[in-house]
């Protein structure tokens, strides 16, 4: 089958789409035709492996002149191809999405827990730009607690987690402000933001006011300048993971890692989650945006012999959305 691989570390300029031996499923999984697969930062922090203290950090993920698994990308919708022993949840013909890994290939293999049923009025492509970014959207909410009437910041509000970010804290009742740059306000507006601030004119945390939930999903700020902005009681959400190239030895690792050890002492609350494959809420997210409750940003899509170009276009271009590789 053909897949997007890589032999060490750098930037897209490393990957290639090569040949490679098709996966059988083992016990528990399922063999996957892939439809579409998306891209996120993760991709790109593996294939550089950056920031570098992440290298000594995950060992399973990462290697030491390059990653433990040469195929990239975590997002997958398609259609069952195989069954492996004991897999009781899927039949051959299913369609589904989910995120695991190794998914930039025509065929990949899932533990069948990492799956949820595709909705039948949801395209793959809409599919496949949901699991990592809708869930991890989800769980920054739930993390810093966003109810009804709070005033929620969104820090990256135009990237893939953002867009999700912004409509699920709207869904929920709160007033959003959305930090973005010019050519993605009126996005972020037609999400549902309340207030844009466009960071190339204006620095959200020298503006004034305060918010209840601060979700900063770019970490390239200090923990100084987001405490300005986080309300007396208020919580600050970190899953930034900085931008390619900027990572040095620790990016934004550092900031997570002094904002657990000194927020309370600043009284701050501070929420770092952890995002992890969570095939339920996924259902429930796919099935919101089957409904029209919200939607998938799909900024470009690739095929699957030019998802080289595609990566270079999430590194490069910042893109808007999801970018997603079809086969």
């Amino acid at each position: 089958m053909k897949a997007l691989v890589q032999d060490r570390y750098g930037t897209s300029d490393v990957l290639r789409v090569d040949d490679v031996a098709r996966p059988e499923p083992g016990e528990g999984e399922v063999l996957v035709r892939v439809a579409a697969a998306s891209l996120n930062a993760a991709d790109w922090h593996i294939m550089r492996g950056e920031p570098r203290v992440a290298r000594l950090m995950d060992r399973r993920v990462f290697g030491r002149t390059g990653p433990r698994e040469r195929i990239r990308g975590r997002d997958v919708s398609g259609t069952i191809e195989a069954v492996g022993p004991g897999v009781t949840s899927w039949l051959v013909g299913d369609e589904v999405l989910g995120e695991d890994g190794a998914t930039l290939a025509e065929y990949v293999v899932v533990p069948q827990t990492c799956l949820a049923t595709k909705p039948p009025g949801l395209s793959f492509e809409e599919a496949a730009a949901l699991p990592l970014a809708a869930t991890t959207a989800d769980l920054c909410l739930t993390s810093g607690g966003v109810r009804s009437g709070h005033r929620v910041l969104v820090v990256g509000a135009s990237g893939g987690v953002g867009t999700f970010a912004v409509q699920l804290a709207v869904a929920l009742g709160a007033h959003v402000t959305a930090v973005c740059s010019t050519r993605n306000v009126d996005l972020v507006t037609s999400l549902g933001a309340a207030e844009v601030v466009d960071y190339t004119r204006e620095d959200v945390t020298r503006a004034g006011g305060t918010h209840d939930v601060v979700v900063d999903l770019v970490g390239n700020r200090t923990l100084r300048d987001l405490r300005r902005v986080v309300a007396p009681g208020g919580t600050l959400v970190l899953s930034g993971g900085g931008n390619p190239g900027e990572g040095g030895v620790l990016g934004p690792v550092g900031l997570m890692a002094r904002a657990a050890l000194v927020g309370r002492l600043l009284g701050l609350r501070v929420r770092v989650p952890r995002a992890a494959p969570d095939a339920a809420r996924l259902a429930e997210l796919a099935g919101m945006v089957a409904r029209g409750e919200i939607r998938a940003v799909v900024e470009r899509t690739y095929p699957l012999l030019d998802a080289a170009a595609a990566m270079r276009h999430l590194e490069v271009d910042h893109a808007r959305g999801k970018i997603v590789v079809t086969t």
